[in-house]
C-alpha cells in the first residue's frame, strides 16, 4: 500500500483503544487505589513546595524559582496521561479519540523534554554556585534566571512540535488497540498501516537530541561541581554540598536512565511488559520522589513548608521559649 492510498483511509481510525493493565477486577481496582494514592500525594507534595516558595520572600532567589518552576512542571507532567490512565482503569470501554490521543502524545513529550531542560537549568545553577561562588550573584540574576524558565517552557513544546505534526499525517487505517495505558511513540507507530520511515527517524533524532544533549551537559556540570567539592576541607559544608549534588543526580539517574532506555530507539519492540513497568516509573515515580529528595533536604525548604502547613518551625520555637 503506498503511503497517497493509506492516507486516504486514514480517516477510518477515530478512536484508540487502551489495554492498559489487563488482569482480573480485583487487582484493577488495588492498582487504581494505589496510582491515584502515588498521583494525589504527587500533587500535594509539589505544590506544597510552590507554595512554599511563593510565600517566603527568603527563597525567592534564582534557585527556589527554578525549582519551583519545577514542581509545577512535574505538577502538569503527572497530570498529561495519569487521569485517563485511571479513567480507563475503571472503565468498560477504555477509549481515547483520535484527537485526545495525538493531544496526549504532543503534550507528555512537551513535558518531557521541558523537564530534560529545566534539570540543565538546575545543575547550571548549581555549577555557578559552588564553583563560581564569587561571581554567582552577577552572573545568575532574576533577568538571567527568567529567560532560563521561558527557555524551558517554550523550548519543551518546540522541541516537540515537528514529531507531533508527523504523527498528526501517520496513516491508522487497521488496529487501533494500543497496549498501553497512554499513546505512546512506539505501540502508536506499530499501528501504522504504511511505513512511515522518515517520521520514525525524525522522531528517534528528535528524541536522540533531546536526552543526550541534556543529560551530557548535566553530566559534565555535576563533575566539575563533584571535583569542587572534593576539593572543600571535610567539614559540615562540604557533606551538604555532596550531599546535595549526590541526591541531585540521583533523579537525573533514574529519569534519564529510564527515559534512554525507551525512547533513544522508538521504533523498537519491547515487551509491553516491561514498557508499562519502565513508562510508570519515570513517569509517576520520578514526580513523586522529587519534592522529597530536591527539597526536604533543605533546612529553608523545610522552615517554609512548616509555614505553609501551619506547622511551627525550630527557630520560632526557640523564640517563643525565650
Amino acid at each position: 500500500m503506498s503511503m497517497s492510498e493509506a492516507n486516504n483511509i486514514s480517516g477510518s481510525v477515530s478512536e484508540f483503544i487502551l489495554l492498559g493493565f489487563p488482569c482480573r477486577r480485583e487487582i484493577q481496582i488495588l492498582l487504581f487505589v494505589i496510582f491515584s494514592l502515588i498521583y494525589l500525594l504527587t500533587l500535594m507534595g509539589n505544590t506544597s513546595i510552590i507554595c512554599a516558595v511563593w510565600s517566603s520572600r527568603k527563597l525567592h532567589t534564582p534557585m527556589y524559582i527554578l525549582l519551583a518552576n519545577f514542581s509545577f512542571l512535574e505538577i502538569c507532567y503527572v497530570s498529561s496521561d495519569v487521569p485517563k490512565m485511571l479513567a480507563n482503569i475503571i472503565s468498560q470501554t477504555k477509549s481515547i479519540s483520535y484527537a485526545g490521543c495525538l493531544l496526549q502524545f504532543y503534550f507528555f513529550f512537551s513535558m518531557c523534554a521541558a523537564e530534560g531542560y529545566f534539570l540543565s537549568a538546575m545543575s547550571f545553577d548549581r555549577f555557578l554556585a559552588i564553583c563560581r561562588p564569587l561571581r554567582y550573584p552577577t552572573i545568575m540574576t532574576y533577568h538571567l534566571c527568567a529567560r532560563l524558565v521561558v527557555f524551558c517552557w517554550v523550548g519543551g513544546f518546540l522541541s516537540i512540535l515537528m514529531p507531533a505534526v508527523l504523527m498528526s499525517q501517520v496513516p491508522f487505517c487497521g488496529p487501533n488497540i494500543i497496549d498501553h495505558f497512554f499513546c505512546d511513540l512506539g505501540p502508536l507507530l506499530a499501528l501504522s498501516c504504511a511505513p512511515v520511515p522518515k517520521t520514525t527517524l525524525t522522531c528517534a533524532t528528535v528524541s536522540s537530541l533531546i536526552i543526550f544533549i541534556t543529560f551530557l551537559y548535566i553530566l559534565g556540570s555535576y563533575s566539575l561541581v563533584l571535583r569542587a567539592v572534593l576539593r572543600v576541607p571535610a567539614g559540615s559544608g562540604r557533606n551538604k554540598a555532596f550531599s546535595t549534588c549526590a541526591s541531585h543526580f540521583l533523579v537525573v539517574s533514574l529519569f534519564y536512565g529510564s527515559v534512554m532506555v525507551m525512547y533513544v530507539s522508538p521504533g523498537s519492540r519491547s515487551h509491553p511488559g516491561t514498557q508499562k513497568f519502565v513508562t510508570l516509573f519515570y513517569c509517576m515515580a520520578t514526580p513523586f520522589f522529587n519534592p522529597l529528595i530536591y527539597s526536604l533536604r533543605n533546612k529553608d525548604m523545610k522552615d517554609a513548608l512548616k509555614k505553609v502547613l501551619g506547622a511551627p518551625s525550630k527557630e520560632i520555637t526557640k523564640n517563643k521559649e525565650t
